[in-house]
């Protein structure tokens, strides 16, 4: 651990994004993290939650009551409550729309119409508004209207089919890797529609952020390799190795930890070769090219497996490194906490203050990447519930229409 969060506030410092109004509709856990980016660096980021709060407060590991994931999933936000079934709320929606630059939000399209947050609404209201819609399957499509999440993006697009023991079945990962994959690319439409709205005088446009298609476009490498006009058998789960490659896989160590080792040029080979003993003639000619170790791929692999299992995990590291062979420790928790390498860099800091309140600090990684000149921060962890209500409207000079405040008729059913 590194130490506490830098106390400078990301909206009001010298972040890259500084000055950029975002308001945040989004709900749960992938969308919310593409206005959270914004707000490391700089952007002022108002988050939206209706009245009760957030369905993301009530999810996951919990300390005297308060969500652990809500601090690091809407850190560097203001949060505003306002009830979006009342013309009241609509109203002051339609306020905040109107001097924002980006909004993002994930409800489904009868809703956001239903509440004056459809993107036609919006673009008649602010033509200058970048609006991120994200859903699991994207904006047009035969699938555009169901629901989905991450892990559903994952199986989808056949991530979850390439994750596994070969001879087991298809896993999920540990982590919401869809969320995660999501939110970069949401992000990255911003930034883009930004520079093309302020560069090139394009205003405002729609950013169509399907929660599946970052997922396929990690299987990129995998898909471009298979030869299907050929007949080739698609690309199947390999557990820990690649079918292009070896030695690439997870090995145990002799003190009961674990190493990655992928080294799989030619010249990698070869040291690797000489580090485990094998530096004769005719292991080269077996396993120094790639088409001669691929026809031995498991016995190149036996051997590396062999050799990491009578050594120590450091001095496998250590040879390793020492060879220029590609190779890293399998950290837990524990371990990167403990790790020189991270508290060097600043990676995880403890954060207190927002609605973590005397609970304690949470620990989060802080942002990336690096920037030398604007560097991102993370200010404080996810407000409380309204916790900015007034402060923003003020701030964004709303005055309530006295029409807004009739009591609105019933909504209709999503």
């Amino acid at each position: 651990m590194t130490g506490e969060a830098d106390p400078a506030s990301a909206q009001t410092g010298g972040g890259a994004l500084a000055g950029l109004r975002v308001l945040d509709l989004s709900t749960l856990l992938a969308a919310p993290q593409i206005a959270a980016v914004l707000g490391d660096f700089g952007a002022d980021v108002v988050k939206w939650e209706p009245p009760g709060g957030d369905p993301l407060r009530a999810i996951g590991a919990q300390r005297e009551g308060r969500s652990l994931l809500w601090p690091y999933i809407n850190r560097n936000k203001r949060s505003v409550v306002l009830d979006l079934e009342t013309a009241e709320g609509r109203g002051a929606l339609r306020h905040l729309a109107a001097r924002s630059d980006v909004l993002v939000a994930n409800h489904p399209e009868p809703v956001l119409r239903r509440w004056g947050a459809d993107r036609a609404t919006l673009h008649a209201l602010n033509p200058d508004l970048i609006v991120v819609g994200v859903s699991c399957y994207g904006a047009d499509g035969p699938y555009r209207d169901r629901f989905g999440n991450g892990s559903l993006a994952e199986g989808f697009a056949g991530l979850t089919h390439l994750t596994g023991d070969a001879d087991g079945p298809p896993m999920l990962p540990s982590v919401p890797l869809g969320d995660t994959l999501t939110a970069m690319s949401g992000v990255i439409g911003v930034l883009l529609a930004c520079r093309a709205r302020e560069v090139r005088g394009a205003g405002g446009q729609y950013v169509d952020v399907s929660m599946y298609e970052p997922v396929l476009g990690l299987l990129g490498p995998a898909i471009a390799g298979w030869d299907a006009a050929s007949g080739a058998p698609a690309p199947a789960r390999t557990g820990s190795r690649v079918a292009g490659g070896v030695p690439r896989n997870v090995y145990r160590t002799r003190d009961g930890h674990w190493a990655v080792v992928s080294g799989t040029t030619d010249r990698q080979v070869a040291r690797v070769l000489a580090v485990i003993g094998r530096d004769t003639a005719d292991d080269h000619a077996r396993y120094g090219t790639s088409a001669a170790r691929l026809a031995h791929a498991d016995e190149l692999d036996a051997l590396v497996a062999a050799w990491v299992a009578a050594h120590d995990r450091d001095h496998v590291v250590a040879a390793l490194v020492q060879a220029r062979i590609p190779v890293a420790p399998v950290n837990d928790f524990a371990a990167l906490l403990a790790d020189p390498h991270i508290a060097a860099r600043g990676n995880l800091s403890a954060v207190s203050g927002g609605d973590a309140g005397e609970s304690g600090p949470v620990l989060m990684p802080a942002p990336a990447p690096r920037l030398s000149a604007t560097p991102g921060r993370i200010a404080a962890p996810g407000p409380g519930a309204g916790e900015h209500t007034a402060e923003v409207l003020a701030e964004y000079d709303y005055r309530a229409d006295p029409r807004d405040t009739a009591k609105s008729p019933p909504a209709p059913p999503d």
